[in-house]
């Protein structure tokens, strides 16, 4: 197929690229991958990020600025899950947050005990929250969540 300048079906100019971002290491992938059983632990509920999936969080967001890509994302679309909210404002989320800011926090300090600081909602694009977008919802403590509004995030959620 000639991908040469001309006329085109679907002009690129009008087109919208989805990018999809699987979320950093949770603190269940380390267990569950030396023994799958541990999946079923309770303590796995809506796990939370590692200390290696918020670097890895940490290497995304600075590949996107990088990039260039940062100041083209119109809508960052998540999971509710606590560690792929955690990936999504920790890759797109602005800097950071101060208290007496005007902008909300995307995520408050401390959110999964990260340690991380808040994450502020100026100059990153809106976020939303669908449940549609979980992997599965399996049987797995992992792969149930708390309330988002347990974290404080203010995000929609459909």
């Amino acid at each position: 197929m000639d991908s040469g300048p001309g006329p085109s079906l679907y002009p690129l100019h009008r087109c919208k690229t989805i990018h999809l971002v699987r979320h950093a290491q949770g603190v269940h992938n380390v267990e569950g991958e030396k023994n799958y059983k541990a999946y079923m632990n309770p303590e796995y509920l809506d796990a939370p990020l590692t200390q290696l999936g918020w670097q890895q969080v940490d290497n995304l967001r600075k590949h996107v600025h990088a990039s260039g890509l940062s100041k083209r994302v119109g809508l960052v679309v998540t999971s509710p899950l606590l560690r792929t909210l955690q990936t999504a404002v920790g890759v797109f989320g602005g800097e950071g947050y101060k208290d007496q800011m005007t902008a909300l926090p995307l995520m408050v300090a401390n959110v999964g005990s990260s340690g991380r600081a808040a994450i502020s909602s100026h100059n990153s694009p809106p976020f939303i929250a669908v449940e549609d977008c979980r992997e599965h919802f399996g049987v797995h403590p992992c792969d149930k969540r708390h309330n988002v509004s347990d974290y404080q995030f203010p995000l929609s959620c459909s």
